[in-house]
């Protein structure tokens, strides 16, 4: 997979995965990184399907509906991708935590449904719930931060909340910030998903 890795300065800091939304490429959520730890390593990865284009995690069917069958394709071959490059780049495969924007924050939010050990935590801006009518693994507290827009037109309001009670009926310790925005990234949700991540990790 196509991707930048950037060694941070604290090797006892979680590797932060960035993963850009639909039209990204892994250059875009660089400066959220700088924001969340500017200690920690980065691995940024660009989505390996294109759409009109434009570089995606996972095919979809129409907007909001997913290919399953790709997405669950998808979402292993990430997470193959994170084994193989925790031993490429030496650092510790059981301390990523993601950071994930649209459909960056969807593959992630399939990895935490699929993998008990995936990830160490998430930060999701704007996601969707990625599978329904499936059994989540153990998550065991993992802390997860969700960023969504009340009057976001692609992820509505019930989605955001769906996600949260499906995360935290498997055991997943979710904050949920909400602005009065759409489906745009804005700062004072980068800052609150700063600050979260320093509660949460900076120990």
């Amino acid at each position: 997979m196509k991707h930048i890795f950037k060694k941070g300065t604290d090797p006892n800091k979680p590797t932060l995965l960035l993963l850009h939304g639909t039209g990204g490429t892994e250059h875009d959520l660089l400066p959220l990184a700088e924001l969340v730890e500017p200690e920690s390593s980065v691995l940024s990865v660009r989505g390996n399907i294109l759409e009109n284009g434009m570089p995606r995690f996972f095919r979809r069917l129409a907007e909001g509906v997913f290919d399953e069958e790709d997405l669950i394709f998808r979402t292993r071959e990430l997470k193959d991708f994170l084994d193989e490059s925790a031993k490429k780049y030496e650092f510790d495969r059981n301390n990523i935590v993601a950071i994930g924007y649209s459909n960056g924050a969807n593959i992630a939010a399939s990895i935490l449904f699929h993998y008990e050990d995936g990830l160490r935590g998430a930060i999701l801006h704007h996601p969707m719930v990625p599978r329904r009518g499936i059994d989540l693994p153990n998550l065991k507290r993992l802390p997860v931060f969700i960023a969504a827009g009340k009057n976001d037109p692609i992820c509505p309001l019930q989605e955001s909340q769906e996600l949260k009670g499906l995360l935290e009926n498997a055991g997943a310790a979710v904050h949920m910030h909400w602005e009065n925005y759409g489906h745009q990234l804005t700062r004072t949700e980068v800052e609150a998903a700063a600050n979260w991540f320093q509660q949460n990790f900076a120990k």
